[in-house]
């Protein structure tokens, strides 16, 4: 069952550029739908636009069959708390002033505690935080700490905790990995996969690696320029019917 829709999707900036270009995709519950491409061929800016954090110029966007392109805020908050992102640096997307467990914490607050979770439970705001902290494979003692106290790798796991904390429906994953040594890299797509299976999570794994892609995705798009050139479940990916640009990126697999 699809929980994302996505038709003819366009987005365009001021200078011209057309950075999405026509795209069409689905993405079904519980499974990891990978999107590989070069730097600057437009896979972050479909991330924002599928987020509502940028609007687009044209297309549909449907969650749970429900069309929220054109939602205004308030009407599009119901459909915030589904969906997540976890973003390339941690230390960026991690408030340095606020320690680990307000971090932690602050998703759930925004939400005016109106949530129903199913996997962590409210016997106290510090059980919630040590709950969440373990979903990552963290200690909890590093709840009082602020995010330059932690390594590379903790802080992202940090960060995906913040973003499983609300049990969304959908993450979108924007280059999770690409600011983190080959050691750390592996155990976060371990991770991922981990959490996807026992949250019954749905992910959007962006990446121009398309190894991680491959590891992580039931089924690959393929972006270029703004455009999917190809899309194909993960075991074809070396069949003879490729795109010249996925078998370019295959060569260096």
């Amino acid at each position: 069952m699809s929980l994302l829709v996505v038709d003819r999707l366009t987005k365009s900036y001021r200078e011209g550029k057309t950075a999405v270009n026509g795209l069409s995709f689905h993405l079904n519950k519980g499974e990891c739908l990978g999107l590989v491409g070069e730097s600057g061929c437009g896979k972050s800016t479909l991330a924002r636009c599928l987020l509502r954090i940028e609007t687009i110029d044209s297309g549909t966007i449907a969650l749970n069959g429900q069309p929220i392109e054109h939602l205004n805020e308030r009407k599009l908050r119901p459909y915030r708390k589904q969906m997540q992102i976890v973003f390339q640096n941690p230390s960026a997307a991690l408030n340095p002033k606020l320690r680990i467990k307000d971090s932690l914490i602050d998703p759930y607050e925004q939400f005016n505690h109106q949530l129903r979770l199913k996997h962590f439970t409210f016997t106290s705001k510090a059980a919630y935080i040590k709950q969440l902290l373990e979903a990552v494979e963290l200690p909890a003692s590093l709840a009082d700490r602020y995010p330059h106290e932690l390594s590379g790798g903790q802080r992202q796991r940090a960060t995906i905790a913040r973003a499983i904390s609300i049990e969304p429906e959908m993450i979108v994953l924007d280059e999770p990995t690409a600011s983190l040594d080959v050691i750390s890299q592996g155990a976060v797509l371990n991770l991922l996969t981990s959490l996807r299976t026992h949250l019954n999570l749905s992910y959007l794994f962006i990446s121009h690696d398309l190894a991680a892609v491959h590891q992580m995705s039931q089924c690959i798009l393929v972006m270029k320029e703004g455009k999917l050139v190809d899309q194909f479940n993960r075991d074809h990916i070396f069949k003879e019917d490729r795109h010249p640009y996925t078998k370019e990126l295959i060569s260096i697999f």
